[in-house]
């Protein structure tokens, strides 16, 4: 996160980021595109039903998912557009939809605010090895 807050991003060169461009654009090309709003990277909407809709290549459900769409849909409120989300995992062939709280929006903002004291840092923090860390675009970065 501190990375990609100070412009260096990897993700671009990510074979897991391919993987999930690959199942988005083959599985939901239809009639769909991806939208950008700033660095807000939408994988597709439905603007007749007022849906945003983020393809999710993992084989379960992750709270990182919904956070991710949950911030979007949050983004999108404080531009004064008021949409619902629909989170698609096609390899569990499932669908789920999400709706910004008041509870899920101060559950984000206090996630929001312990990002921000990250990314303030002058250097990145100290590497802590985690579960995702070897799935994740910047490890060589991180471990070099």
């Amino acid at each position: 996160m501190w990375f990609f807050s100070h412009n260096l991003t990897l993700e671009a060169d990510s074979d897991l980021v391919l993987l999930g461009k690959l199942l988005h654009e083959e599985g939901y090309s239809r009639k769909f595109k991806e939208v950008s709003i700033g660095r807000v990277k939408i994988d597709f909407l439905e603007r007749g039903k007022g849906e945003i809709h983020e393809v999710k290549r993992s084989k379960r459900l992750e709270k990182a998912h919904l956070f991710q769409l949950l911030y979007y849909l949050y983004y999108l409120k404080n531009l004064g557009v008021d949409v619902k989300g629909v989170l698609h995992y096609p390899l569990l062939k499932r669908t789920v939809p999400v709706e910004l709280t008041d509870e899920n929006i101060k559950e984000l903002e206090n996630v929001l605010q312990e990002m921000g004291k990250i990314t303030a840092l002058p250097q990145p923090p100290t590497v802590e090895k985690k579960g995702f860390c070897k799935k994740c675009s910047y490890y060589e970065l991180c471990w070099c």
